[in-house]
């Protein structure tokens, strides 16, 4: 059966309800839920943190008796499974609900369609995709980690005109306006983890948490510094700032580890060959600890490297109205680049003004593309 205008209307309306939860939900995914019987909206609800209730239960409560015989409309399928939370599909049944749009079936191997199959069993009308596309853009990470074993990653860059990230000396602050960083710190609160190297902190000392007015403190995303020879001081700026901290190395040096550790840092080893760690099992580690979307803030070398194995999903460059030269530095470390053919190619989503600077948003073509 077609979906009808309203049905959009409604679907929209869930899509905006589930932004509100963009900071705070990680490592479970964003969804909004609105509930709508004889044509008016009588229940709302978002997901607002793990461990909190569901979207759907949220807009149940709101809805009260009124959720009987009502349409719900739902951004992602209704959960069918017993986790910190009970199943959503059960609530529907028991509110006794008509019928439930979803914009998006689960891609968590645990639904994955279980959530329709039962609304349908208990005589519910159950649609799926309306507005999928706009739903998955919601959850890029979260539908990556169920469906890749790996976290959606988005490269933040800054740049001059003229493609440079740093002088050649090394010094890089600050090459873009006040309003692009405050921009960073936005797409950093989203983030479950940033990722850098340990170059940037011994160069930079950064803090690479996220700066935000009314910001909960516990939503810092974890910060992971890849270091192989656990080469960072204990005296790092960002050791001392709240939020996680993972220091992934190739190092069996104890005596190095303890300092580190004693600042509140987990230090984990995992396997590589002398100062290059294994990206993919860096990546495969992120996915066990739930770690959605990464924000990868580093120099040129290991974002190179990132490129290079297939690891990157999405830029965010942030382009500033000045040159650097061509003695500065590039974006990427791309070693091997000779031939026109040898180009990595982009699709451009979207450019946009950010104070005085642009802000380019591309994706990595896939090679099925």
């Amino acid at each position: 059966m077609p979906f009808a205008v309203d049905d959009r209307r409604h679907m929209a309306r869930a899509r905006q309800l589930a932004e509100r939860g963009l900071t705070s939900t990680k490592p479970n995914p964003r969804v909004g839920c609105v509930i709508v019987r004889d044509g008016e909206v009588v229940g709302e609800g978002w997901h607002e943190r793990a461990g909190a209730p569901h979207a759907e239960v949220h807009a149940l409560y709101d809805a009260a008796e009124q959720a009987h015989g009502a349409t719900v409309y739902v951004t992602l399928e209704p959960c069918s499974h017993h986790g910190r939370t009970p199943p959503c599909s059960e609530a529907l049944i028991e509110a006794g609900v008509a019928r439930v749009v979803v914009a998006m079936t689960d891609p968590n191997p645990q639904v994955a369609g279980q959530g329709l199959a039962k609304l349908r069993a208990a005589g519910i009308e159950a649609q799926s995709g309306l507005m999928q596309a706009e739903a998955e853009a919601l959850n890029p990470g979260f539908i990556s980690r169920m469906s890749r074993g790996r976290p959606w990653v988005r490269n933040k860059l800054a740049m001059s005109l003229d493609g440079r990230t740093a002088m050649a000396s090394g010094e890089s602050q600050w090459i873009t306006s006040a309003s692009a960083r405050s921009d960073v710190h936005r797409l950093r609160a989203q983030s479950c983890a940033i990722l850098t190297g340990a170059a940037t902190v011994l160069a930079d000392d950064p803090s690479l948490n996220a700066r935000l007015e009314g910001f909960d403190e516990a939503d810092q995303p974890l910060r992971v510094v890849l270091d192989p020879y656990l080469s960072i001081s204990p005296d790092a700026k960002m050791l001392s700032l709240p939020g996680p901290i993972l220091i992934l190395t190739t190092s069996q040096e104890e005596e190095l580890i303890e300092p580190l550790a004693e600042r509140g840092a987990k230090v984990v080893k995992l396997t590589g060959n002398g100062d290059a760690i294994d990206l993919h099992e860096v990546m495969a580690y992120l996915a066990e600890l739930q770690v959605n979307e990464v924000l990868l803030e580093t120099g040129a070398t290991l974002s190179g490297a990132m490129l290079r194995q297939g690891l990157i999903d999405e830029m965010v460059i942030y382009m500033a109205p000045h040159l650097m030269g061509d003695q500065a530095r590039g974006l990427f470390h791309l070693p091997g680049l000779q031939e026109m053919s040898q180009r990595i190619q982009l699709d451009i989503m979207g450019i946009r003004a950010v104070g005085e600077d642009w802000r380019i948003h591309a994706r990595v073509k896939s090679e099925e593309a």
